[in-house]
């Protein structure tokens, strides 16, 4: 069936492979979504303060 050194690198190619499927979930369930939410209220906060602060440039 398998010699030794074969089995460690099947075991070596399903620990690798289990990771990478466990990382990628991870990336797109959390941290992608993270980003992309966080990016967007920064931006929408600076929008805001560029609003504001040309409101007061023009009044004053």
């Amino acid at each position: 069936m398998f010699e030794f050194d074969q089995y460690l690198g099947f075991l070596a190619f399903l620990t690798i492979l289990t990771i990478g499927f466990w990382l990628m979930i991870f990336l797109l369930t959390f941290v992608i979504p993270y980003w992309i939410f966080g990016s967007s209220i920064e931006r929408l906060k600076e929008m805001k303060a560029e609003r504001k602060a040309k409101r007061e440039g023009l009044t004053h």
